[in-house]
């Protein structure tokens, strides 16, 4: 699995329409989703899935009013139960022998296990397929389909994989793949990703419905960086478990034996929606070929995450993208993303 960074083909992205995601909102949200691919676009082709031509014609119509270049906008007919396309949409591989190519890895979508509509998603990665003309491989573990998110796993393109142990290794809560342990779970991800050195954080943050994702917590930046966020306040709800995130990463080494570089990247204040926290954090920044694009949450330290994340990509522009409305839906815009690598 290439690392994000790697030069891409195109952006995948799912057109916002469930209401229940953002209650109250859902027409904020896509004047947020004008300005995502205003940012993106002008340096890859953005494929937008859409449930119809008349939401075609939605979409294109917002778009464009936010200034958008539709020219490099490719409508995907597909419908969609929601429009997290880091976990449902297609997640693709790269070899370059005996031939470059790319394809994509069928992980069997089923909404984090915990909604029960996820059966268009699920078929996301085959619609990619046919339309792009790639081979799919249907992920497997001990004989049966292997369920994962791309918002569970984060890779440096070298192999080396992070993920956390309480979104995928939790026998009870949100269990993707019941009765699979560490063990089978490393082999899974060595035989459909391509990895070969894989490290386990902790807990997630707090208010993630998905239970540990860990692009919300701990992100490469290149093959050797990392940042990390963290918390300072002891009586917040992240406090602690970030802090054993921080012991353990200490033990990271990256595939070739070395030590990366880890950067704090700090948190905004907490926000919450109905008496729920939500899973505001800076870690879930998207790196598109034209920009990075950041959530910020009209917070301090909005500054302070941006300008340490505009250090680490320079020369990429770093841009920020106003999230109060979009965490609503318990994710920003990595959650949103899904890079097509070229091949």
């Amino acid at each position: 699995m290439p690392a994000e960074w790697d030069k891409h083909e195109a952006t995948w992205l799912g057109w916002p329409h469930n209401a229940t995601d953002w209650p109250g909102k859902l027409d904020a949200i896509r004047w947020v989703y004008g300005e995502i691919v205003r940012k993106i676009a002008p340096g890859e082709t953005v494929r937008m899935l859409v449930a119809s031509p008349r939401e075609r014609e939605l979409a294109a119509r917002y778009l464009s009013r936010a200034g958008a270049p539709l020219e490099r906008v490719e409508f995907v007919l597909h419908p969609t139960n929601r429009g997290w396309t880091r976990d449902s949409g297609p997640i693709f591989v790269r070899r370059r022998r005996p031939r470059r190519e790319t394809a994509i890895v069928h992980f069997h979508f089923n909404a984090w296990a915990r909604y029960p509509d996820w059966r268009k998603d699920r078929r996301v990665p085959e619609t990619a397929a046919a339309l792009l003309g790639k081979r799919l491989f249907h992920a497997r573990a001990g004989g049966r389909a292997f369920v994962l998110e791309g918002g569970g796993i984060e890779v440096n393109g070298r192999g080396t994989l992070l993920t956390t142990e309480e979104c995928y290794l939790s026998p009870r809560k949100q269990a993707r793949n019941p009765g699979l342990g560490r063990q089978g779970f490393e082999i899974a991800l060595r035989e459909n990703l391509g990895v070969s050195n894989i490290f386990w954080l902790g807990a997630g943050i707090a208010g993630d419905d998905t239970h540990g994702h860990v692009d919300d917590l701990c992100r490469f930046v290149n093959p050797n960086t990392l940042v990390l966020i963290r918390e300072n306040n002891p009586r917040d709800a992240n406090y602690r478990p970030l802090a054993e995130n921080w012991e353990r990463i200490q033990d990271l080494r990256l595939e070739d034996g070395s030590r990366p570089e880890v950067i704090a990247l700090p948190m905004p204040a907490p926000l919450h929606f109905d008496g729920e926290r939500l899973p505001a954090s800076y870690a879930n920044f998207y790196i598109a070929n034209a920009a990075v694009v950041v959530p910020t949450f009209n917070d301090p330290n909005d500054r302070a995450a941006l300008g340490i994340l505009g250090e680490l990509f320079h020369p990429r522009p770093v841009v920020g993208i106003h999230a109060v409305d979009l965490v609503l839906g318990f994710g920003t815009l990595h959650c949103l993303t899904q890079q097509q690598p070229a091949a």
